[in-house]
């Protein structure tokens, strides 16, 4: 009986001059790979050039109708700590960095977004941000003014302090990501 799955050893092997050759042929491309991977550096669907170094982040002031006292410090906070934390950008507190951004609070409305038995069943708080971005560079990032708006829904037996407590955390974190998607993302 033959045995079909038998091994034999194969007696051919690779000659040492071949297997130099192909370390040499890989360790190239991927030298190539790696020097054009440094143009540009990006994570998390974020592309920054090279020669962008620093930042600016201004205070993001409140010039809504309604001052909700706590959300412009967290909202300027946040988002130095997210531009820390996934750019190599350093911050600065010169307006002349490479990259300057000011904003503001532009909009904190409180409407009825739901109607039960003809009382208010949940009402939508709109925040709206205004960013200004100023880039010194030729290269990134073209200067833009843009607004950066969200609803957040809470229950009308709230009030706004008692919404603003359970709200400000996801407030922050929202536009934060919607910002620094609109300053690094390109979207």
């Amino acid at each position: 009986m033959i045995n079909l799955f038998q091994v034999r050893p194969n007696k051919k092997r690779m000659p040492k001059a071949s297997l130099k050759l192909l370390t040499i042929v890989l360790s190239f491309t991927w030298a190539a790979l790696l020097i054009e991977s440094c143009k540009v550096y990006t994570f998390k669907d974020v592309s920054i050039p090279n020669e962008v170094k620093t930042i600016h982040i201004n205070y993001i002031e409140n010039r809504a109708q309604y001052v909700d006292p706590q959300l412009s410090p967290q909202l300027t906070d946040k988002l130095r700590q997210k531009i820390t934390n996934q750019t190599k950008l350093t911050q600065v507190e010169s307006e002349d960095a490479d990259y300057n951004v000011q904003g503001y609070v532009s909009q904190y409305n409180v409407s009825t977004s739901g109607v039960t038995n003809q009382q208010a069943a949940t009402n939508r708080l709109t925040v709206s941000v205004h960013i200004t971005f100023k880039n010194r560079l030729p290269v990134g990032t073209k200067d833009f003014d843009s607004e950066v708006s969200r609803n957040f829904d809470f229950s009308a037996s709230l009030t706004i302090n008692d919404a603003e407590a359970q709200l400000t955390p996801t407030i922050v974190s929202n536009l934060t990501d919607e910002i620094f998607n609109k300053l690094f993302s390109n979207w």
